[in-house]
């Protein structure tokens, strides 16, 4: 009777082992597919500028013509649109006042938020949409990238570092009025996502996707490629001109049986978190609506390590399976929603 109970106890044993090895195996393999999927983030979601050419042209004369915009009175020249310490606000009609911090900046070590995010906040496909994010989690952000637990898994893209730079150097008040501001503003539609084969072939510019000089069209293949709907009016930032976001067919239903059901246990129903809508709940943001690009940026960066804090723990068993295709549909989906 002894001997018995001693061989059921090593055969309990050695089963136990072998569950413990075998799972260890399927995790490693799990560890092991995701790092090769992640050896090189998708160039289109983390547009890198081409390095910039030498060139002994002489220098272009200053160029001081007022530029306008439809819809608004305003006018600035060039020269007054690209500073970063004071952004063109095109539409102050449409929008509360601006803190100082976020109208002008502090310098000469913090810009001005309404430069990158712009003044009605919903922001450009290299960085993110802030309009109508709580104010919390706006702060946290900063608290993270200011850490250290946030950042790019493209340590070439230059709107990141920028963002860590002035977390260091902005001050608790600073970062509060710039919360305030932005989750009290209302988000708008601002991407039109259009599901397609082919995509106008496209560069990188100024940190986003830009027409190409060669015309023509080229396979989308596995890539959401999200451009200005009119690169003029953006590059003058005007904040009144949005954006087009081209993803694969059959990307927006594929991304709709993910977010809701979870699509087989690949991930968790994005609702339980974000909302039923997508809209937020509580502290946790919306994605509704929201730039794809940036999107598919953040749930690599947690997959791949790069994005950290205390909440986005919550996150990294959610996106720990998903592919770069699943990615992109999630991406598509949550995207096409009104926000």
């Amino acid at each position: 009777m002894k001997l018995r109970k001693r061989w059921t106890a090593v055969i309990a044993l050695m089963a136990t082992c072998a569950f413990v090895c075998v799972a260890t195996a399927q995790n490693q393999n799990e560890s092991r597919a995701a790092q090769q999927r992640h050896e090189a983030p998708p160039y289109w979601a983390y547009a890198v500028d081409p390095p910039a050419a030498a060139s002994n042209a002489p220098a272009k004369p200053v160029d001081d013509t007022r530029r306008h915009v439809p819809g608004s009175t305003a006018a600035f020249t060039l020269a007054q649109i690209g500073d970063l310490f004071t952004p063109p606000d095109w539409h102050p009609a449409g929008h509360p006042a601006m803190p100082d911090i976020v109208a002008h900046g502090r310098k000469p070590d913090v810009f001005a938020c309404g430069y990158c995010h712009l003044p009605n906040g919903q922001g450009r496909p290299e960085n993110s949409s802030l309009a109508g994010l709580p104010a919390g989690y706006i702060a946290q952000q900063m608290a993270d990238f200011k850490s250290g637990m946030r950042k790019s898994s493209e340590p070439r893209q230059r709107p990141i570092a920028m963002m860590i730079a002035v977390a260091t150097k902005s001050n608790d008040q600073e970062i509060r009025a710039a919360a305030e501001y932005f989750s009290g503003l209302k988000p708008i539609p601002w991407i039109h996502v259009v599901e397609t084969k082919t995509v106008p072939r496209t560069r990188v510019a100024g940190w986003m996707l830009v027409p190409s000089a060669t015309s023509g069209r080229e396979p989308i293949g596995h890539r959401i490629i999200e451009t200005a709907a009119n690169l003029e009016q953006v590059e003058l930032r005007n904040d009144a001109s949005g954006f087009v976001a081209y993803v694969p067919v059959g990307s927006i239903e594929r991304g709709e049986a993910l977010v809701t059901s979870g699509g087989a246990s690949k991930t968790i129903p994005c609702a339980i978190c974000h909302g039923p809508d997508l809209k937020g709940k509580g502290d946790v943001p919306s994605i509704a609506g929201r730039s794809p690009s940036y999107v598919v940026r953040q749930l690599f960066d947690i997959q791949s390590g790069a994005r950290n804090g205390a909440a986005t723990q919550l996150m990294k068993p959610t996106v720990a399976k998903l592919t770069l295709d699943d990615m992109i549909s999630i991406a598509a989906y949550a995207a096409s929603l009104h926000p």
